[in-house]
Protein backbone atom coordinates (compact mmCIF):
# COMPACT_ATOMS: atom_id res chain seq x y z
CA UNK A 1 0.00 0.00 0.00
CA UNK A 2 1.75 3.62 -0.91
CA UNK A 3 1.33 5.91 2.31
CA UNK A 4 0.45 9.26 1.66
CA UNK A 5 1.15 12.10 4.70
CA UNK A 6 -1.82 13.98 4.24
CA UNK A 7 -0.44 16.58 6.60
CA UNK A 8 2.48 17.47 4.93
CA UNK A 9 1.10 16.67 1.10
CA UNK A 10 1.21 19.37 -0.99
CA UNK A 11 -1.45 19.72 -3.92
CA UNK A 12 -1.67 21.50 -7.03
CA UNK A 13 -4.43 22.44 -9.06
CA UNK A 14 -4.70 22.83 -12.72
CA UNK A 15 -8.06 24.22 -14.34
CA UNK A 16 -9.74 27.21 -12.10
CA UNK A 17 -13.22 26.48 -14.28
CA UNK A 18 -16.85 26.18 -13.35
CA UNK A 19 -16.14 22.64 -12.08
CA UNK A 20 -12.31 23.14 -10.53
CA UNK A 21 -12.73 25.69 -8.81
CA UNK A 22 -15.38 24.64 -6.44
CA UNK A 23 -13.37 21.64 -6.13
CA UNK A 24 -10.11 22.95 -5.27
CA UNK A 25 -12.10 25.44 -2.94
CA UNK A 26 -13.56 22.24 -1.03
CA UNK A 27 -9.76 21.18 -0.79
CA UNK A 28 -8.79 24.35 0.71
CA UNK A 29 -11.84 24.27 3.37
CA UNK A 30 -10.97 20.28 4.43
CA UNK A 31 -7.11 21.78 5.26
CA UNK A 32 -5.41 20.74 1.82
CA UNK A 33 -2.50 23.33 1.26
CA UNK A 34 -3.45 24.21 -2.61
CA UNK A 35 -1.01 25.98 -5.53
CA UNK A 36 -3.43 27.11 -7.84
CA UNK A 37 -2.50 27.45 -11.69
CA UNK A 38 -5.17 28.72 -14.89
CA UNK A 39 -4.28 30.12 -17.75
CA UNK A 40 -6.36 33.33 -16.56
CA UNK A 41 -4.45 34.21 -14.17
CA UNK A 42 -7.32 35.95 -12.29
CA UNK A 43 -9.63 32.83 -12.00
CA UNK A 44 -6.42 31.37 -9.52
CA UNK A 45 -6.33 34.52 -8.31
CA UNK A 46 -9.97 34.35 -6.94
CA UNK A 47 -8.91 31.16 -4.85
CA UNK A 48 -6.35 32.80 -2.37
CA UNK A 49 -8.87 34.33 -0.35
CA UNK A 50 -9.31 31.02 0.50
CA UNK A 51 -5.90 29.87 1.21
CA UNK A 52 -4.33 28.89 -2.37
CA UNK A 53 -1.24 30.35 -3.48
CA UNK A 54 -1.25 31.16 -7.36
CA UNK A 55 1.65 29.06 -9.01
CA UNK A 56 3.70 32.03 -11.57
CA UNK A 57 4.47 28.60 -14.25
CA UNK A 58 3.00 25.60 -14.87
CA UNK A 59 6.70 24.33 -14.44
CA UNK A 60 6.44 25.53 -10.54
CA UNK A 61 3.54 23.73 -9.65
CA UNK A 62 4.91 20.48 -11.35
CA UNK A 63 7.63 20.63 -9.34
CA UNK A 64 6.40 22.07 -5.98
CA UNK A 65 3.37 19.87 -5.56
CA UNK A 66 3.03 16.37 -3.97
CA UNK A 67 -0.32 15.58 -5.65
CA UNK A 68 -1.24 17.20 -8.84
CA UNK A 69 -5.06 17.78 -9.96
CA UNK A 70 -5.96 18.90 -13.12
CA UNK A 71 -9.69 19.25 -14.13
CA UNK A 72 -9.59 20.97 -18.02
CA UNK A 73 -11.29 21.21 -21.63
CA UNK A 74 -10.47 18.17 -23.59
CA UNK A 75 -7.84 15.97 -24.73
CA UNK A 76 -5.97 19.20 -26.19
CA UNK A 77 -6.17 21.12 -23.17
CA UNK A 78 -4.68 17.70 -21.75
CA UNK A 79 -2.32 17.09 -23.91
CA UNK A 80 -0.86 20.43 -23.87
CA UNK A 81 -0.65 20.63 -19.88
CA UNK A 82 0.85 17.70 -19.65
CA UNK A 83 3.06 16.74 -22.75
CA UNK A 84 4.33 20.15 -23.43
CA UNK A 85 7.94 21.50 -23.26
CA UNK A 86 7.14 23.58 -20.45
CA UNK A 87 4.70 21.07 -18.78
CA UNK A 88 4.13 18.68 -16.24
CA UNK A 89 5.53 15.87 -17.28
CA UNK A 90 8.94 17.83 -18.23
CA UNK A 91 9.09 19.47 -14.63
CA UNK A 92 7.16 16.73 -11.56
CA UNK A 93 9.31 15.46 -9.29
CA UNK A 94 9.33 10.91 -9.13
CA UNK A 95 6.98 9.71 -6.59
CA UNK A 96 3.89 12.60 -7.22
CA UNK A 97 0.18 11.32 -7.74
CA UNK A 98 -1.68 13.48 -10.47
CA UNK A 99 -4.96 12.66 -10.63
CA UNK A 100 -6.58 13.74 -14.03
CA UNK A 101 -10.39 14.76 -13.97
CA UNK A 102 -10.86 15.85 -17.11
CA UNK A 103 -13.76 14.48 -19.41
CA UNK A 104 -11.50 12.80 -21.70
CA UNK A 105 -11.24 9.76 -24.35
CA UNK A 106 -9.63 6.55 -22.40
CA UNK A 107 -6.58 6.69 -24.80
CA UNK A 108 -5.31 9.95 -23.53
CA UNK A 109 -6.02 8.91 -20.03
CA UNK A 110 -3.52 5.40 -21.24
CA UNK A 111 -1.33 8.15 -22.40
CA UNK A 112 -0.38 10.13 -19.42
CA UNK A 113 -0.29 6.56 -17.36
CA UNK A 114 2.19 5.54 -19.48
CA UNK A 115 4.66 8.88 -19.52
CA UNK A 116 3.81 8.84 -15.78
CA UNK A 117 5.26 5.44 -15.60
CA UNK A 118 8.49 6.13 -17.40
CA UNK A 119 9.25 8.84 -14.83
CA UNK A 120 7.64 6.84 -11.71
CA UNK A 121 5.01 8.95 -11.14
CA UNK A 122 1.83 7.58 -10.58
CA UNK A 123 -1.29 8.74 -12.95
CA UNK A 124 -5.23 8.31 -12.24
CA UNK A 125 -7.76 9.01 -14.38
CA UNK A 126 -10.78 10.20 -12.10
CA UNK A 127 -13.44 12.28 -14.05
CA UNK A 128 -16.26 13.68 -12.60
CA UNK A 129 -19.72 12.91 -12.94
CA UNK A 130 -21.98 15.30 -11.31
CA UNK A 131 -23.06 19.24 -11.90
CA UNK A 132 -21.49 22.36 -10.99
CA UNK A 133 -24.29 22.98 -8.13
CA UNK A 134 -22.98 19.14 -6.53
CA UNK A 135 -19.06 20.20 -6.93
CA UNK A 136 -19.79 23.27 -4.58
CA UNK A 137 -21.77 20.93 -2.25
CA UNK A 138 -19.26 17.82 -2.48
CA UNK A 139 -21.98 15.48 -3.50
CA UNK A 140 -20.18 14.62 -6.94
CA UNK A 141 -19.55 10.78 -8.04
CA UNK A 142 -15.99 10.07 -8.90
CA UNK A 143 -15.18 7.29 -11.79
CA UNK A 144 -11.57 5.78 -11.33
CA UNK A 145 -9.13 4.19 -13.47
CA UNK A 146 -5.42 3.24 -12.75
CA UNK A 147 -3.29 1.78 -10.08
CA UNK A 148 -5.83 0.56 -7.16
CA UNK A 149 -3.55 0.62 -4.76
CA UNK A 150 -2.93 4.68 -5.48
CA UNK A 151 -6.97 4.57 -5.89
CA UNK A 152 -7.15 3.86 -1.91
CA UNK A 153 -4.54 6.32 -0.96
CA UNK A 154 -6.08 9.30 -2.74
CA UNK A 155 -9.11 8.40 -0.69
CA UNK A 156 -8.75 11.31 2.21
CA UNK A 157 -9.06 13.87 -1.00
CA UNK A 158 -11.96 12.00 -2.70
CA UNK A 159 -14.20 11.91 0.69
CA UNK A 160 -13.39 16.27 0.78
CA UNK A 161 -15.05 16.32 -2.40
CA UNK A 162 -17.66 13.71 -3.63
CA UNK A 163 -20.28 11.74 -2.14
CA UNK A 164 -19.07 8.42 -3.42
CA UNK A 165 -16.47 7.47 -5.77
CA UNK A 166 -15.84 4.05 -7.83
CA UNK A 167 -13.10 2.52 -9.19
CA UNK A 168 -13.30 0.91 -11.97
CA UNK A 169 -9.56 -0.74 -12.86
CA UNK A 170 -6.81 -0.53 -15.24
CA UNK A 171 -6.25 3.02 -16.52
CA UNK A 172 -8.44 4.49 -19.02
CA UNK A 173 -11.35 2.42 -17.14
CA UNK A 174 -12.78 5.75 -15.49
CA UNK A 175 -12.57 7.84 -18.57
CA UNK A 176 -14.27 5.01 -20.29
CA UNK A 177 -16.92 4.73 -17.02
CA UNK A 178 -17.52 8.30 -17.89
CA UNK A 179 -18.27 8.17 -21.57
CA UNK A 180 -20.73 5.01 -20.39
CA UNK A 181 -22.32 7.56 -18.30
CA UNK A 182 -22.37 10.82 -20.61
CA UNK A 183 -24.00 8.40 -22.98
CA UNK A 184 -27.40 7.50 -20.79
CA UNK A 185 -27.62 11.30 -20.04
CA UNK A 186 -27.91 12.46 -23.74
CA UNK A 187 -30.02 9.03 -24.02
CA UNK A 188 -32.25 9.88 -21.68
CA UNK A 189 -32.39 14.01 -22.05
CA UNK A 190 -33.28 13.11 -25.98
CA UNK A 191 -36.24 10.65 -24.50
CA UNK A 192 -37.81 13.32 -22.59
CA UNK A 193 -37.71 15.76 -25.27
CA UNK A 194 -39.53 13.30 -27.56
CA UNK A 195 -42.33 12.67 -24.52
CA UNK A 196 -42.82 16.18 -23.89
CA UNK A 197 -43.33 16.39 -27.46
CA UNK A 198 -45.64 13.70 -27.97
CA UNK A 199 -48.07 15.08 -24.75
CA UNK A 200 -47.79 18.65 -26.50
CA UNK A 201 -49.29 17.09 -29.73
CA UNK A 202 -51.65 14.90 -28.07
CA UNK A 203 -53.10 18.14 -26.36
CA UNK A 204 -52.06 17.65 -22.99
CA UNK A 205 -50.95 21.10 -21.33
CA UNK A 206 -47.78 21.36 -21.81
CA UNK A 207 -46.83 23.11 -18.06
CA UNK A 208 -48.65 19.70 -16.58
CA UNK A 209 -46.68 17.60 -18.61
CA UNK A 210 -43.61 18.80 -16.61
CA UNK A 211 -44.83 18.55 -13.72
CA UNK A 212 -46.22 14.97 -13.68
CA UNK A 213 -42.95 13.78 -15.03
CA UNK A 214 -40.85 14.73 -12.88
CA UNK A 215 -43.11 12.96 -10.12
CA UNK A 216 -42.88 10.27 -12.19
CA UNK A 217 -40.11 6.98 -11.14
CA UNK A 218 -39.06 6.71 -14.79
CA UNK A 219 -37.22 10.50 -14.46
CA UNK A 220 -33.73 9.73 -12.55
CA UNK A 221 -32.64 12.72 -10.41
CA UNK A 222 -29.83 13.94 -12.82
CA UNK A 223 -32.66 15.02 -15.02
CA UNK A 224 -35.15 16.92 -12.69
CA UNK A 225 -33.24 20.16 -12.88
CA UNK A 226 -32.97 20.13 -16.68
CA UNK A 227 -36.85 19.50 -16.90
CA UNK A 228 -37.28 22.52 -14.50
CA UNK A 229 -35.08 24.54 -17.01
CA UNK A 230 -36.75 23.34 -20.11
CA UNK A 231 -40.34 23.89 -18.28
CA UNK A 232 -39.63 27.59 -18.22
CA UNK A 233 -37.82 27.71 -21.31
CA UNK A 234 -34.23 28.13 -20.39
CA UNK A 235 -32.30 25.69 -22.96
CA UNK A 236 -29.31 27.90 -21.52
CA UNK A 237 -26.09 25.46 -21.86
CA UNK A 238 -25.09 23.18 -19.11
CA UNK A 239 -22.97 20.92 -20.32
CA UNK A 240 -20.61 21.09 -23.73
CA UNK A 241 -21.95 18.52 -26.47
CA UNK A 242 -18.23 17.93 -27.32
CA UNK A 243 -17.37 16.62 -24.07
CA UNK A 244 -20.62 13.72 -24.73
CA UNK A 245 -18.43 11.23 -26.81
Amino acid sequence: MISIDLAHRKLGFIGIGSMGRPIAQRLLEAGYKVMAYNRDRRKAEALVGYGATVAKKLSQLAYCADVIFSCLANDDAVRSIYMGPEGIFANVRPGSVIIEMSTVGPETSRELYKRGSDLNVNVLDVPISGSTRAAEQGTLTLLGGGDEEVFDAAEPFFRAIAQQYFYLGASGSGATMKLVVNALLGVGMQAIAEAVALGQKAGLNRDRVFDVLSHTAVIAPAHIGKLTRAASNDYSSQFAMRLMN
